[in-house]
């Protein structure tokens, strides 16, 4: 695996972190009235920053920190008004948040893989 792909995967991590926070706050606010639901849009992320670019020839990921600011927070003003009180929808925040979990086990499992194999190589087995 490269550093690439491992430097991805903890972007990926970090995402999921970032909307696990926000979607549990949408949750959390689901009675409070005039509360607008919010969301973290990663695939303009993901697009800006690994698809081939001709003046780019190398980093085609998240190289540092600071790039967590690319991942915006933004407030859903176009949703309905689902409960009468504001515009979060539970059942979409729940399924959400199941995806979310299931992204953020897959990349830390990656990552974890990725380390046992480089301390089994250390320890003088083989990597697998």
């Amino acid at each position: 695996m490269s550093n690439s792909t491992i430097k991805l995967l903890e972007n990926v991590i970090d995402y999921a972190a970032l909307k696990h926070k926000v979607i549990s706050r949408n949750i959390a606010n689901i009675e409070t009235k005039n509360y607008k639901r919010e969301t973290v849009d990663f695939r303009q992320v993901f697009n800006d920053n690994l698809q081939p670019r001709l003046e780019v020839k190398n980093d085609k990921h998240l190289s540092s920190p600071n790039d967590l600011n690319k991942f915006k927070v933004t407030i859903d003003s176009s949703k309905e008004n689902f409960s009468g009180i504001n515009n979060v929808n539970i059942d979409e925040e729940m399924a959400e948040l199941a995806e979310n979990t299931l992204l953020f086990k897959f990349a830390a499992k990656k990552i974890g893989d990725y380390y046992k194999n480089i301390q089994n190589i250390i320890r003088g087995g083989r990597g697998g």
